[in-house]
């Protein structure tokens, strides 16, 4: 039988309606009570249960270690339902002495390292509270904060701690939540308490209160220079971008690792690494610093060494003793992780739970606030106390001075409350106090005693009195309490001495091409079927050479593993190569197209050294060219650059280098006729068709030359080189046909 379902139980509602409630309590939940941290004492939900539960487990720094599973076990059940697992990743972070700045749980066991390895699981894993803990718990039991039902309602949980201690911005935070995030880097404890004191400082001679704070981010940032992190290493952000930072509550910070120069003797020497950027995992740097190494992309570094114990020691060798240490270095942080930005992202909940980004200033006023809030709170309760002693001290005091009648009305009446109550005007309270004393409280001293506690106690009720009715005498104690929390945790002090280096921000160090590769002579061999390589040394006869069958030598040069090669192609285009990018000499080498996008149909005219400042003479099969700058041609991308526009039935097919004290220029062609005429006629161009050099009525141009008219005409024969100075019969003007070419010269009418 079915049940009857009542009209009135449905709501009839759109679907994007429903979706959007339910996505948006969802998203509520997870800002408020998951992800963003309490601007007031800096925690999220999870830890601020880890650490209440642990106080009621009675783990503080005096007591022995408990295991860490009967913690996560009552945080759990009672407080945070959820996982165990994340429940012990939260409590095992807060045990890293290299993720917290300042820890608040003492583990003892093994709660990971900083190279990436896990924690042991949590039944093997003893904690207890650090000393920062309890300043964060102190005077929780002295009503100095609200508290709650948990989710089942079976107990009671605070819904912020006092927090004696400035965690938000002393151990930082990270989190994302839904459509937010924040991450907040650690700061040190002693560089916040002298920024404290200076708006305190400051609000005192002003008539601005301190939640009205003017103190500018220029002033806050002399005090906090920037962040300070657990792992060390070295601030190198621009202090106008650190005061940006803090004034946004936006921004990031460039961090890099500490390190220092280890002299070995006879020159040598070795960098030591003794600080890595915060989060980065040492044995991960190390291996992907290996890698590269290994990849042949640190020339200028031969080795690295993880030589850490507890400290953190990573030992680099350098290639050679001529290598800069800070060149090193730069290349480093360039290329690994031992440079990385660590952003800032100041979302926090403020004190009615509401989301959003603060700036420095506010944060630290917030925390002040905070602190007073408390102090007012602990004041009226221990107001309350003081209260009640009084009361009871009263009361005995009348006792004393009566002593014999109230021994009488006790021995002797039936109801000696009511008739005490009546005889000497006292409360409930002070006859409870009186029947309940026991004789030994009778003797004279025990009285003496009485009334000075009576007399202290009035003169603390009158200072608590002063305190809550005067702002100025409320600040002047939390003052006083930052001021002794600075001591606590002071530069002299272990814990509290900064780790972080600020440094300068870097110079745009440009590392030259022959720093970033180590340098050695090759010769550069290119075969007539587009495989090229590089074989060790400069060759001297490279006849011995061999080639893939039906292949042989078209080019070779010497060169250095640092030099750039021009290739000049016949579509008109230059590309550059690196020569330590090509492959070595031992095999074929590689076709060249794999290196640079030469099109199908196009071959190389020329390969040639780039050395910067020459000039080139280029030309096509048109008889056309000009003179362009060799710094013009080199090419950024393996697409080449276009130098020489070409024609649909065109192509380029002669460069020359120009002599700086060339005056003429020969131009030959496959008609055999040469022509010669001032190098003046020809324009430089950075490109272009060119002009004309030569005319043809049968042939094409076949090579080009610029040289000294004096020195004459030179041309590559068998035995060796030879020049030709009698050239009158063949100087002429530019775009002449020339005459036949002198005797002598070779078959193939090329100067080379």
């Amino acid at each position: 039988m079915s049940k009857h379902v009542d009209s009135e139980e449905i709501r009839e509602t759109r679907l994007a309606d429903a979706l959007s409630e339910r996505y948006l309590s969802y998203a509520l939940s997870t800002i408020m009570s998951r992800s963003l941290p309490d601007v007031r004492d800096g925690l999220k939900p999870v830890h601020r249960r880890l650490l209440y539960a642990m106080r009621q487990l009675k783990l503080d720094p005096a007591s022995g270690y408990k295991k860490c599973a009967r913690v996560v076990g009552d945080v759990m059940g009672k407080y945070h339902p959820h996982g165990d697992q994340s429940i012990y990743d939260a409590m095992v972070r807060l045990a890293q002495e290299f993720a917290q700045r300042y820890p608040l749980v003492d583990g003892q066991g093994n709660f990971g390292n900083i190279d990436g390895d896990n924690a042991a699981a949590m039944r093997y894993t003893e904690a207890r509270l650090t000393e920062v803990a309890t300043l964060l718990l102190q005077g929780i039991d002295e009503d100095a904060i609200d508290f709650r039902d948990t989710y089942d309602g079976e107990e009671r949980e605070p819904v912020v701690l006092p927090a004696a201690f400035p965690n938000l911005l002393a151990n930082g935070a990270a989190g994302i939540a839904v459509g937010m995030a924040t991450n907040i880097p650690p700061h040190n404890v002693s560089e916040l308490c002298d920024a404290m004191l200076h708006i305190i400082k400051t609000a005192k001679h002003t008539t601005d209160s301190i939640l009205n704070s003017r103190v500018t981010f220029d002033k806050l940032a002399e005090f906090i220079p920037g962040p300070d992190f657990p792992t060390g290493g070295e601030l190198v952000e621009s202090r106008e971008n650190v005061v940006e930072a803090y004034k946004t509550g936006r921004g990031s910070f460039r961090l890099r690792a500490s390190w220092e120069v280890e002299k070995l003797g006879q020159g040598l020497y070795q960098i030591v690494v003794t600080g890595i950027p915060y989060q980065v995992q040492k044995s991960r740097l190390i291996e992907k610093t290996a890698e590269l190494l290994l990849a042949r992309k640190l020339p200028m570094l031969a080795d690295i060494r993880d030589e850490s114990a507890e400290d953190v020691r990573i030992v680099l060798e350098p290639k050679s003793r001529n290598v800069e240490p800070e060149m090193l270095m730069e290349h480093l942080f360039r290329e690994t992780d031992m440079e990385t930005r660590v952003s800032l992202n100041l979302n926090v909940l403020n004190r009615e739970n509401v989301p959003g980004v603060m700036n420095l200033r506010e944060s630290l006023v917030a925390f002040l606030e905070h602190r007073e809030d408390v102090l007012v709170r602990t004041s009226k309760y221990r107001l309350q106390k003081i209260e009640h002693r009084l009361e009871i001290l009263g009361g005995l005091l009348i006792a004393y001075l009566n002593l014999d009648e109230v021994i009488r009305i006790i021995r002797e009446e039936d109801d000696a409350k009511k008739v005490l109550m009546k005889t000497f005007d006292l409360s409930d309270v002070q006859v409870e106090a009186i029947l309940n004393m026991r004789l030994r409280q009778l003797r004279k001293l025990e009285e003496m005693e009485i009334r000075k506690e009576d007399k202290d106690l009035k003169a603390e009720r009158k200072d608590l009195k002063d305190l809550l009715k005067t702002e100025t005498k409320r600040w002047k104690s939390v003052e006083a309490e930052l001021k002794t929390l600075k001591q606590t945790f002071g530069p002299k002090t272990e814990l509290g001495r900064r780790r972080t280096k600020i440094g300068t921000p870097p110079t745009t160090v440009i590392v030259p091409i022959e720093a970033m590769i180590e340098k050695e002579p090759v010769t550069v061999v290119y075969s007539e079927k587009g495989w090229i390589r590089a074989a060790k040394g400069h060759l001297e006869d490279v006849s011995g050479l061999k080639f893939k069958e039906g292949d042989k030598l078209k080019f070779w040069l010497h060169a250095e593993t640092t030099d750039k090669v021009l290739v000049f192609a016949t579509n008109g285009r230059f590309y550059t190569v690196g020569v330590d990018k090509l492959p070595g000499g031992r095999g074929h080498g590689e076709p060249i197209r794999l290196m640079v996008d030469i099109p199908n149909g196009h071959d190389v005219v020329k390969i040639m050294k780039f050395e910067g400042g020459r000039r080139f003479l280029v030309a096509s099969d048109a008889g056309r060219g000009f003179i362009v700058p060799e710094d013009e041609v080199a090419a950024q991308t393996k697409n080449g650059k276009q130098i020489l526009n070409v024609g649909t039935n065109d192509e380029a097919t002669a460069l020359a280098v120009v002599p700086d004290d060339a005056d003429h220029v020969a131009v030959i062609g496959t008609n055999r006729k040469l022509v010669i005429f001032p190098i003046d006629e020809l324009p430089e161009m950075g490109r272009g068709k060119g002009v004309i050099l030569q005319r043809y009525k049968d042939g094409v141009l076949s090579d080009i030359q610029a040289f000294k008219l004096k020195e004459g005409v030179s041309w590559q024969t068998g035995s060796g080189v030879r020049s030709e100075t009698a050239l009158k019969a063949w100087i002429g003007k530019r775009a002449g046909a020339g005459l036949i070419k002198p005797k002598g010269f070779p078959t193939n009418n090329r100067f080379s």
